[in-house]
């Protein structure tokens, strides 16, 4: 009894340490995987990536041999007293520190083709620059073609707002003709029905009539209010 006491009392305390181990690794991922989405990322390692590398080589390592002592702890016991739930735990672990060791390599890998691409582009850049440098004329060929293709662009924004105001102006002649055929329509229609001329004129003088009572009403209300001022 006392032996496996003192066994699962050991089994807790590796499995603590275990578990801790991996938050520690599942943290020092986090800043890892940074490296790989720098901006200006340098040519070659900078110090924390090495010593963010080497921590987490070193805590696989350590993790190793937590999971080690567990399986053999657990081989020491008798078949009775071996539950499955500690073997279920053991191959948890087991899982989690073969998957942290891909992400380690997967990391690696991005880390890795980030500053090799980084690298490419200057070197592209800097063969760029000294062709230019030692080929005066191909750069001055260079630059006018740039200058040709910013006037083109120039032209092709010009000619695009010439055509949508040539579209809008026959649009507006467009409206004008249907509004002379409409009127030129109801004046044909007016002509051929006995009286409406009448009628419509006499419609015009009593709204002119109307308006000039009105505005004659107006004007005597403004003159009797500042007389009886």
């Amino acid at each position: 009894m006392a032996a496996a006491a003192s066994g699962n009392q050991g089994w807790a305390q590796l499995r603590q340490q275990a578990r801790s181990l991996e938050s520690q690794t599942e943290t020092l991922f986090h800043t890892y995987s940074q490296f790989s989405q720098i901006s200006n990322i340098p040519p070659k390692p900078t110090p924390e990536e090495r010593e963010t590398e080497t921590k987490l080589e070193e805590l696989l390592a350590k993790r190793d041999t937590v999971v080690g002592q567990l399986a053999r702890l657990l081989d020491s016991e008798a078949a009775l007293t071996s539950s499955a739930l500690k073997q279920n735990n053991l191959a948890l672990l087991r899982e989690k520190l073969a998957e942290h060791r891909r992400d380690l390599k997967r990391i690696r890998a991005s880390i890795d083709e980030a500053r090799n691409r980084a690298h490419l582009l200057t070197n592209v850049r800097s063969d760029i620059d000294a062709y230019r440098a030692s080929n005066p004329e191909a750069a001055e060929a260079d630059y006018m073609l740039e200058e040709r293709r910013r006037v083109d662009n120039s032209h092709n924004m010009v000619d695009s707002v010439l055509s949508q105001a040539y579209a809008t102006q026959e649009s507006f002649v467009l409206q004008r003709e249907t509004l002379a055929n409409i009127n030129r329509r109801i004046t044909l229609a007016a002509s051929q029905v006995p009286g409406l001329n009448t009628l419509i004129g006499k419609i015009s003088a009593r709204k002119r009539r109307d308006g000039i009572i009105m505005g004659s009403f107006i004007a005597f209300c403004f003159l009797l209010f500042f007389w009886v001022l």
